[in-house]
């Protein structure tokens, strides 16, 4: 059995040049497959309102549905390290955050909570740091405020939002965040964000200049019903098995082949 992963072990992978490999799951045999194929993170995310409960939405999913399906995830691994999303309106105050989180690390057995946040949600962040809840602080592109942005779009497009994006980076590493996660980012702003941090940054839509990569589990197996983000890549489509696309999907991820420019999002594209 391979060493679990810890929070020192993510850490160290940058320094070391090893990018972290990271996917979705939401079940305990996508759990022992991710697990077999050398995934590094495994986020139980919100994402699961769309894809396992076939809402169109994340804000359907409640704290009782991701303790559920962590449960199950939390069975099927022995390495990777285990993440779960606070879903919708779970974290709007710093008590209310605390005890979902309590509920997802107990008894979900998560590792560590990802939070959908900005400078704004700081105090929230700290308030879960400080009560020794690690966290993972997911900004630019947040899905669950995907109403007030009018849409899926990319983030840090004119200054101003580049200066927000900025801000808030500071803001939630300072606050305690032990990782920070950004999605649908102009690649040049993710570049500007990786600069001036010290936490691993793991992107999704992000561009390359990442510490490491991650994406739905079935947009990458071609499982997605409906409209597959452009920055996602079908592995399962080049060949073989679900475990082989899954080991091409963590070696192209440690190899930095994957994104690609035709994953990446810039000025220019």
């Amino acid at each position: 059995m391979s060493k679990r992963l810890t929070l020192s072990t993510l850490r160290a992978m940058p320094a070391a040049g090893e990018p972290i490999a990271a996917l979705t799951a939401y079940d305990y045999s996508f759990a022992v497959a991710l697990d077999a194929a050398g995934v590094d993170l495994v986020l139980v995310g919100d994402s699961l309102g769309m894809v396992m409960q076939g809402h169109a939405s994340t804000v359907p999913v409640s704290v009782a549905d991701m303790a559920y399906h962590t449960r199950c995830v939390a069975r099927g691994l022995e390495r990777a390290y285990l993440v779960v999303d606070m879903p919708f309106l779970s974290d709007t105050d710093s008590q209310l955050a605390l005890a979902n989180a309590a509920v997802l690390m107990k008894e979900g057995g998560a590792d560590m909570v990802k939070v959908e946040a900005s400078a704004a949600q700081a105090p929230i962040v700290a308030a879960l740091s400080q009560a020794g809840v690690p966290v993972c602080a997911h900004f630019g592109l947040r899905p669950q405020r995907v109403g007030q942005l009018g849409g899926y779009r990319v983030q840090g497009r004119g200054d101003a939002a580049v200066t927000q994006l900025l801000e808030d980076a500071d803001a939630l590493q300072a606050a305690g965040a032990d990782l920070l996660l950004v999605e649908c980012l102009d690649a040049a702003v993710t570049a500007q964000i990786r600069a001036r941090i010290d936490v691993p940054l793991i992107g999704i839509g992000a561009g390359a200049d990442c510490d490491g990569q991650i994406l739905v589990l079935q947009d990458m197996l071609g499982l997605t019903a409906g409209a597959v983000p452009t920055f996602s890549h079908n592995f399962l489509a080049d060949g073989g098995s679900i475990s082989q696309a899954l080991s091409a999907y963590v070696q192209a991820v440690k190899t930095r082949q994957f994104p690609g420019a035709e994953h990446t999002f810039s000025q220019h594209g």
